[in-house]
């Protein structure tokens, strides 16, 4: 791990698994042993904001702490998508069964507010962006790219393969909390 200054109450931890690092660091401020405003993973790092103390890392790390049971999301989700052939024809199989087989954990959240990272693709089962995205990418819109699945929280440009759609609402400013998937969600596609 390495541990980076970031403006007056920030560390940026450069880390080999951030999924595992935020559960235990989000364990360790539960109980009282890290006192921070705000831990947000990334795709190699976990932000800490507002971080009072010099935490000991040693009592931090992932195996240092008990895991939390995971929140579980299902998403129901019609197989409809322009891309669902292109993407059966890449795995020679349907994508609907790979992806109702998989359990998907949010790694971390970002592009757009309610838009998770959902890890847990087979590497075999990458696949690239579209050489040229979209213009609009409807909202609900299910998509995968490289080692990510995720969900267009919002209407949007786009250059995911698009495998199906839902119609679950990701981001609503007067639910609490407004973001249907957090990270170290797991999330369960079925058929809708």
């Amino acid at each position: 791990m390495l541990v980076r200054r970031y403006g007056w109450d920030g560390l940026l931890l450069e880390v080999d698994d951030p999924a595992a690092w935020f559960r235990a660091l989000r364990a360790a401020r539960e109980r009282g042993a890290l006192s921070c405003e705000e831990i947000v993973p990334a795709a190699r790092t976990v932000l800490l904001r507002g971080v009072r103390g010099e935490p000991r890392w040693a009592d931090l790390a992932p195996a240092a702490a008990p895991p939390a049971p995971p929140q579980q999301v299902d998403v129901a989700v019609h197989w409809d998508g322009p891309d669902h052939d292109a993407v059966a024809a890449a795995w020679q199989t349907d994508p609907a069964r790979v992806l109702r087989e998989t359990v998907f954990t949010v790694a971390f959240c970002g592009f757009a507010p309610g838009f998770g990272y959902l890890t847990g693709l087979p590497e075999r089962r990458w696949l690239p962006r579209l050489a040229s995205p979209r213009t609009r990418v409807p909202a609900g819109s299910v998509a995968l790219a490289g080692p990510y699945a995720g969900i267009y929280p919002r209407s949007s440009p786009g250059g995911w393969q698009l495998v199906g759609r839902t119609d679950a609402v990701l981001f609503d400013l007067d639910r609490e909390p407004p973001a249907l998937l957090a990270p170290g969600t797991l999330v369960r596609f079925t058929d809708a």
